[in-house]
């Protein structure tokens, strides 16, 4: 196994417990690691707006965020991919037809397409976001670039359709019992690393990465050490190579010990 010279890190669950803080032990890995000059980078789902402070509290300044659809390294952007905007459109309409809250992400913002339903408050609250409920705006999409899709339905929902044409060619990703990641076909934490390490001039071999949830099952698998969280989904869980402790058990610093890093 080749020691890693970066080490990417899922947000929610995996850096942040239930309660959205980092735990002591977590925040004097990062630092050491940091010591060491290993790189240190942020890989999620959440676009960069909700998570300023963790990374002015962790001092990292390059990640990976909207799940692979808008990459930074020290601080400036050098890739971005967002959804098809004739696509999405479609998806805006049947969305409406049917009754179905949707919401907007881009890097600096999000915003409701109309009022959202319950389903909809209960997945974003879950986020703890730190700035208030997002506000309604059905016209953002036309004049935005839009990163990534914010879809509330449950498992019991008739969901068939986005099976079809043309709403296959976006990837949905469960991440609440009432949310889903709507991204690019193609679009994963996987690609953005993948970008990211171009930039660095590293191979996949030599990154490893901390994950939890269903949005990290292709970046546990492509980098050279994948790790998954105890508290991990068993999808996860089967695509990382070594499974460590959970987020309330000294996960992360766990998972750095038994890897050789600290």
């Amino acid at each position: 196994m080749t020691k890693p010279k970066i080490v990417f890190f899922d947000i929610d669950d995996t850096l942040y417990d239930q309660n959205k803080l980092v735990p002591d032990s977590t925040a004097e890995a990062i630092k050491k690691l940091q010591e060491q000059g290993v790189i240190t980078a942020i890989a999620t789902g959440r676009s960069p707006f909700m998570f300023r402070a963790l990374r002015s509290q962790l001092d990292i300044h390059s990640f990976v965020s909207i799940n692979g659809s808008y990459v930074v390294h020290n601080d400036k952007p050098v890739y971005t991919n967002p959804l098809a905007a004739d696509t999405l459109g479609t998806l805006v309409s049947q969305t409406r037809e049917i009754g179905w809250s949707l919401a907007f992400v881009t890097d600096k913002s999000l915003k409701m397409d109309g009022e959202p339903d319950d389903k909809a408050r209960a997945s974003i609250e879950s986020l703890k976001l730190p700035v208030s409920f997002p506000e309604s705006d059905p016209h953002f999409f036309e004049n935005h670039e839009v990163y990534q899709g914010l879809l509330f339905y449950s498992d019991h929902d008739e969901a068939g359709f986005l099976r079809n044409e043309p709403f296959n060619r976006f990837r949905y990703v469960r991440w609440h019992k009432y949310g889903v990641d709507v991204i690019p076909r193609y679009g994963s934490k996987a690609e953005g690393i993948k970008q990211l390490l171009k930039q660095l001039n590293l191979t996949p071999d030599e990154a490893c990465a901390f994950g939890d949830g269903n949005n990290d099952i292709e970046m546990l698998s492509y980098v050279g050490t994948g790790i998954a969280m105890g508290n991990a989904v068993d999808e996860a869980k089967k695509s990382a190579d070594l499974v460590t402790t959970s987020v309330h058990q000294d996960g992360i610093y766990n998972g750095l010990k038994q890897v050789g890093l600290l």
